[in-house]
């Protein structure tokens, strides 16, 4: 059953006087469990079909649905909302504040949600713990690696317990190790029934998808369906 469903979408962007067709007529289906990524050179569109898709902006034309509700043309609120409850992001940057400690930085989409104190702060436990951070719970991102860090992201995306996990250039600031270590995070995620979706232009991190999706010029040019997939 598919949980995203992108119709004819359109975003384009001004650039002095210059008009960007950033996704120019996308249509794309995911299905609930998928193990999807998003592959093309740097300006091919794939970031923006990824914040569209993640509701952190809305398209020009054409329609988004999340697991049935149409959400290209909520109010900012709203979207707010979707993406609080729906989906769990995961950047390059790792975009955690750094005078939280790795906790408080899990505890904050939960904040937002209006999740209790004390139920926050054990979901926030248990999250870091599954990603490995047990003992790394009270530092701040300044002691942390950056595989670390990506894992406090991780943990984060996780918090309120999203049906997607969209990361973008997740392994991108990372040595290969880390890397591995967090594709092997995102394969146990899929495992346990989570949809993700991988923003890179890496074929490494591409070869532990399920789908390949390759854009160019804000287009889909070409997919592959993977009948065996590599485990990180």
């Amino acid at each position: 059953m598919e949980i995203i469903n992108v119709e004819n979408v359109r975003k384009t962007y001004r650039m002095g006087d210059n008009i960007v067709k950033a996704v120019d007529g996308v249509t794309l289906n995911v299905f609930g469990g998928e193990y999807l990524i998003i592959m093309g050179p740097s300006g091919s569109g794939k970031t923006t079909l990824m914040h569209l898709m993640g509701c952190l902006d809305k398209p020009d034309s054409g329609e988004i649905y999340l697991a049935g509700k149409c959400v290209s043309k909520l109010n900012d609120r709203d979207l707010a909302r979707v993406r609080n409850k729906m989906i769990g992001f995961v950047f390059q940057q790792f975009n955690l504040l750094p005078r939280l400690t790795a906790l408080e930085n899990v505890e904050l989409p939960m904040i937002y949600a209006g999740v209790p104190r004390a139920i926050r702060h054990k979901r926030a436990k248990e999250v870091l713990t599954m990603v490995g951070l047990r003992d790394r719970m009270e530092h701040k991102p300044t002691q942390l690696s950056g595989g670390q860090m990506q894992r406090v992201a991780i943990a984060r995306a996780l918090a309120n317990q999203p049906q997607i996990i969209l990361a973008d250039e997740p392994t991108g600031n990372l040595d290969s190790k880390s890397g591995e270590e967090i594709l092997k995070i995102f394969s146990d995620l899929h495992s346990d029934g989570l949809t993700i979706i991988v923003v890179t232009h890496d074929l490494e991190v591409a070869a532990n998808g399920q789908r390949v999706i390759h854009m160019r010029d804000g287009r889909i040019v070409s997919q592959e369906v993977r009948t065996s997939v590599r485990n990180a």
